[in-house]
């Protein structure tokens, strides 16, 4: 029976090419009916001998041919520790639904950082980034298809924090809001937004500061230019700037994420000084399988299937231990997470400046804004 068996994959892989290749030819869709021939002519002669592959389940051929699979993760630096919980989960659930195993391969580290490696040939079947421009460039490279935040709940927004302001142990410095960092003898801690997206909320988040307490464009520009020449260095991704607040000892003040501090303070066991301040923006991470690939590798089932996991009340849960808010609103109103997460006075949002095409093409790309305000310091 060996030989059938060669049949019979020959027919799954055309199968499975069937829903996502152009036929380019006559000869191809030949091909395919050749080996539906070859199928059929199988059947019939293991029929002839007796064999039923419903009494034997040995033989049962989609069984037999299963294989393990492995999904290559993508994502941002401080997403490590809940993909750390909620693969096993996810893999032991699949195991028991399908009978296959699924092994992850991760990659971690600055948001814009993973973006290009993806772009440049990083093979990942998933990429969960901290904002939706990065996911966007990597659709426009063709790796993804479009109108992906429509397939998965919440326009594929799966993590969400806000920013939070980390003081030294007893605020020596006194520092209470963001307008506290523009002042002469404050140092502060944050990453570069030309490598890191949550650098990015970072600064938009202080330039929404302004704004939302009535400053104009040109007063926001002169703010947020004065509270970056109090950064002695821009690390390149979150998590190294947490290293350099804690471990290094330097600045006075850090902006980073709500979650990475209660990590950091859940594995430091001792608490983190730091301020949720009332005027806030919303920092929404999205999911999306990379279409590309998943074809290529032959994962869409597995890939969608977990990204799909992600948003179960029971992933959001774990999520939320490591810091992240929600997405889900029955795991968010849980008194265990009402507590934990205080709701933010005046919230903002990236559609209250345009959406992410427009912050980028005012703040981040080369000679806008971000650029000029570094100009204009290391003069």
């Amino acid at each position: 029976m060996r030989w059938w068996q060669q049949t019979w994959k020959q027919w799954q892989r055309a199968v499975e090419q069937l829903g996502r290749l152009r036929w380019n030819s006559v000869k191809s869709l030949a091909s395919l009916f050749l080996v539906g021939v070859s199928l059929s002519v199988a059947i019939a002669a293991c029929s002839g001998n007796g064999s039923n592959s419903a009494q034997n389940p040995a033989a049962n051929p989609v069984a037999a041919n299963k294989q393990d699979v492995e999904l290559t993760l993508v994502s941002f630096a401080v997403t490590k520790a809940a993909h750390d919980a909620i693969i096993p989960k996810f893999v032991e659930q699949w195991k028991q639904e399908h009978n296959q195993n699924v092994t992850f391969s991760t990659s971690y580290g600055g948001s814009g950082s993973q973006t290009r490696a993806v772009i440049d040939g990083l093979e990942a079947d998933i990429v969960h980034l901290a904002l939706a421009l990065d996911t966007s460039r990597i659709e426009k490279a063709g790796l993804i298809e479009p109108g992906w935040e429509k397939e998965v709940p919440d326009n594929a927004i799966v993590s969400k924090s806000v920013a939070a302001l980390v003081t030294r142990p007893d605020n020596p410095k006194g520092i209470k809001t963001w307008a506290d960092l523009a002042k002469d003898g404050v140092s502060l801690i944050t990453a570069d937004p030309k490598t890191s997206g949550i650098a990015r909320w970072n600064f938009l988040t202080l330039w929404n500061s302004a704004i939302k307490t009535g400053a104009s464009e040109e007063q926001a520009l002169d703010f947020v230019s004065k509270v970056y020449g109090n950064v002695p260095i821009l690390t390149k991704d979150a998590r190294e700037a947490t290293d350099v607040f804690f471990k290094q000892g330097q600045g006075d003040a850090l902006i980073n994420y709500e979650n990475e501090i209660l990590l950091a303070q859940q594995r430091g066991g001792e608490n983190v000084a730091y301020i949720i301040p009332d005027v806030n923006i919303s920092i929404d991470n999205p999911i999306a399988v990379v279409d590309r690939n998943v074809d290529k590798h032959g994962t869409r089932e597995v890939a969608e299937a977990f990204v799909k996991y992600l948003f179960t009340p029971e992933a959001q849960q774990e999520f939320a231990k490591v810091g992240f808010r929600p997405v889900d609103e029955t795991v968010a109103q849980t008194k265990e997470n009402t507590d934990k997460y205080p709701k933010v006075q005046n919230l903002g949002s990236v559609k209250d400046f345009g959406g992410w095409n427009a912050v980028q093409a005012k703040f981040f790309e080369d000679g806008a804004v971000f650029d000029q305000i570094q100009a204009k310091i290391n003069r």
